[in-house]
């Protein structure tokens, strides 16, 4: 895929840093990341919630983290002793440590993580500032029975 070049779009705009990092980003592949497996959903007009298969790892074990519009979770098994003593003759189940990042838009925040059945589940709002919502503007009549105002000139 070709590389876009955005340098003379940074000459003329202010504060769109991050929006053509992100469009950047987007031409390059991931490294194939696909553990562990995971889904987005739209809840409601303004709730979103991720749900990760995380089966076999307890709370303790796994980090929620929301900075700068990035949301990180990770995961590190802590090593077990009994493990160590037990001779497996075949390992299906993943133990390696994990860490996936979410880009969230302006004013998203996460409000809950539960973990429940091996499912993570992070629900998040995007919580619009009352300033930047539309608002409607009533426009104003004039009342019936007035004269439409005229600019008058006085010619020498």
């Amino acid at each position: 895929m070709r590389h876009v070049d955005f340098s003379p779009l940074y000459r003329s705009t202010v504060g769109f840093d991050r929006l053509f990092t992100m469009l950047d980003s987007l031409g390059q592949p991931e490294q194939a990341q696909s553990y562990p497996p995971y889904n987005i959903e739209r809840t409601g007009e303004n709730l979103y919630r991720i749900t990760m298969a995380v089966a076999g790892f307890d709370e303790s074990e796994l980090s929620i983290e929301a900075h700068a519009h990035v949301l990180t979770v990770k995961g590190e098994k802590v090593e077990d002793d009994k493990v160590e003593q037990t001779e497996f003759l075949y390992r299906g189940i993943a133990k390696r440590a994990f860490e996936r990042r979410f880009q969230l838009a302006d004013h998203v925040e996460v409000t809950a993580a539960s973990l429940k059945n091996g499912l993570l589940h992070i629900d998040l709002l995007r919580n619009i500032p009352e300033a930047m919502k539309p608002r409607r503007i009533a426009i104003a009549a004039e009342p019936a029975g007035t004269a439409p105002k005229a600019i008058e000139a006085h010619v020498v």
